[in-house]
């Protein structure tokens, strides 16, 4: 059995919180789940890199909004993908530190879980170093 990706996920609206993390946890992922962009942070801060997946937060959070945790999360560790979520639909322009931006209530929870999938898939890590193509070598494929 492969391991479960690990989705740090922040609301600060308890119910939506606790919906988001039965959604995901009945999908495989594991969750960790706060309510305070502060929390979130502490966390990434002392994370190994890449033992988390994915940063989800509400774009809406008291004290530090989402977009700013989301920058002062990728200066912690740049290769963790992050995804906002608003229930302000107009707010995605606020919303450009992320990966991508979901507005709350028009997208489906199968359109999130898909969008997230995605996100784990290509989680981005070192880039492979690829051999380049020898002119040669092209010449005796053809």
């Amino acid at each position: 059995m492969r391991p479960k990706k690990t989705i740090l996920c922040v609301d600060h609206n308890e119910q939506t919180l606790s919906v988001r993390t039965f959604l995901l946890e009945t999908r495989g992922y594991r969750v960790i789940a706060l309510a305070t962009a502060h929390e979130a942070l502490d966390v990434v801060q002392q994370s190994v890199p890449g033992s988390i997946d994915l940063l989800l937060a509400d774009l809406l959070l008291p004290q530090m909004d989402g977009n700013e945790l989301v920058r002062r999360a990728k200066q912690i560790n740049p290769a963790l993908p992050a995804m906002l979520v608003s229930g302000t639909v107009t707010s995605f322009e606020r919303a450009s530190s992320a990966d991508v931006f979901l507005p709350k209530g028009a997208c489906s929870p199968v359109e999130m879980l898909e969008r997230i999938r995605v996100l784990v898939a290509r989680k981005r890590g070192p880039k492979k170093a690829v051999a380049p193509v020898q002119p040669a070598a092209l010449a005796q494929a053809s």
